[in-house]
């Protein structure tokens, strides 16, 4: 019996070690797989960093701008926190949440008190109270459908017949041969809301009559190649614009009042849209097809379309630094007043352009669309 006893033991004892060598061998196997992935998306170079949790939806509301020309006020959310930067004085409160309906002190010394709370009006406006002042939320003539609106200081006919007849700058020296490509067929997860070809833009009428996009063939190539560095992390471009016939820059300034002109482009320098260098656009969800939100609207004319726009809430500026450090991956640089404008590294080769897209690979100036 003991005898007996003693031969098995070896068998057994041989029969499982494997067993839990192998379980060993596929766990650590699994485990390194798990570690590859992460330290590859840790080192991908275009993210921003760890992609932050979303700010709870009733935070939202009171992210935004507050007060006047003289006097404004930033609210955003920074790692779970609520805070509040005071532009003239050049400071910062952070609070724990939005103050709704109670007063906290955010700041007490000998010379100085500060105390703010979060109040809605009966109306329904938002405001932010600083001790014993009220500071309504600014809207930007953002509308209740996101989209920025603005009046022009001249009817949109008048302006565009003017636009019309008049001729571009004209320009010394060697350009390269225009070679406009449409975006949209380049690949299907582009996708495409070309605003000024519907109501639903800044001067609330088209001023496109396609909704079509078209970029030199280098930038149109180098934007495609920014398309398949988002689509692993779960993202696609959203194309508000490319390629902008002249005249339709001049209708812009020529509508835009002058606090204002700082968004959009000088008609006799001519723009980079007007060159086929520059794109508008912003990111999308590949799994829903929702637009991603940012800190600011698009077209919106106000300080939340800074690149460095310090508020908004975490997700949101994450997202906007993922779209810039993706388009600076293939050389376009943002604008410094809007953080959907890009312009690609050659925009200085290409002469200005003004045929409507209608004519783009008719027109001799205009190039051919491959």
């Amino acid at each position: 019996m003991i005898f007996r006893k003693t031969e098995k033991e070896p068998e057994v004892r041989t029969e499982v070690r494997p067993s839990l060598k192998r379980i060993s061998v596929l766990a650590l196997v699994i485990l390194l797989a798990f570690a590859g992935a992460a330290r590859a998306q840790s080192q991908n170079p275009i993210l921003p960093g760890p992609k932050p949790a979303d700010a709870p939806s009733e935070w939202k509301v009171w992210i935004g701008e507050y007060g006047s020309k003289e006097v404004t006020f930033a609210v955003g959310e920074s790692e779970g926190r609520i805070f509040i930067i005071d532009r003239s004085l050049h400071k910062r409160w952070d609070l724990s949440s939005p103050p709704v309906d109670r007063s906290v002190e955010v700041e007490r010394t000998a010379s100085t008190w500060v105390v703010v709370s979060f109040l809605r009006e009966p109306s329904g406006t938002q405001v932010l109270l600083t001790n014993d002042l009220g500071w309504s939320k600014n809207t930007y003539g953002v509308d209740d459908q996101n989209v920025a609106r603005m009046k022009p200081v001249r009817g949109i006919d008048e302006l565009r017949k003017d636009a019309l007849a008049a001729t571009p700058p004209k320009e010394t020296g060697s350009f390269r041969k225009t070679d406009l490509v449409e975006l949209a067929p380049l690949d299907p997860s582009i996708h495409l809301d070309i605003r000024y070809a519907t109501a639903n833009d800044f001067l609330a009428t088209p001023v496109y009559s396609q909704a079509r996009a078209f970029l030199q063939r280098p930038a149109a190539e180098a934007l495609l190649r920014v398309q398949h560095k988002l689509k692993p992390l779960g993202y696609g471009l959203l194309i508000h614009d490319a390629y902008r016939p002249w005249y339709v820059t001049k209708i812009f300034w020529d509508a835009t009042p002058p606090e204002g002109k700082i968004f959009v482009a000088d008609p006799a320098q001519g723009s980079r849209h007007n060159r086929g260098c520059a794109v508008d656009l912003t990111l999308y969800d590949l799994a829903t097809g929702k637009p991603i939100e940012m800190p600011g609207t698009y077209d919106e004319m106000s300080p939340r379309s800074f690149p460095d726009y310090p508020g908004g809430t975490s997700l949101q500026r994450w997202h906007r630094d993922l779209l810039r450090r993706a388009m600076e991956s293939e050389r376009f640089t943002v604008y410094e007043a809007e953080w959907w404008h890009f312009d690609y590294k050659d925009w200085k080769d290409y002469p200005i352009l003004n045929a409507p897209f209608e004519k783009v690979g008719l027109d001799a100036g205009a190039g051919a669309v491959h």
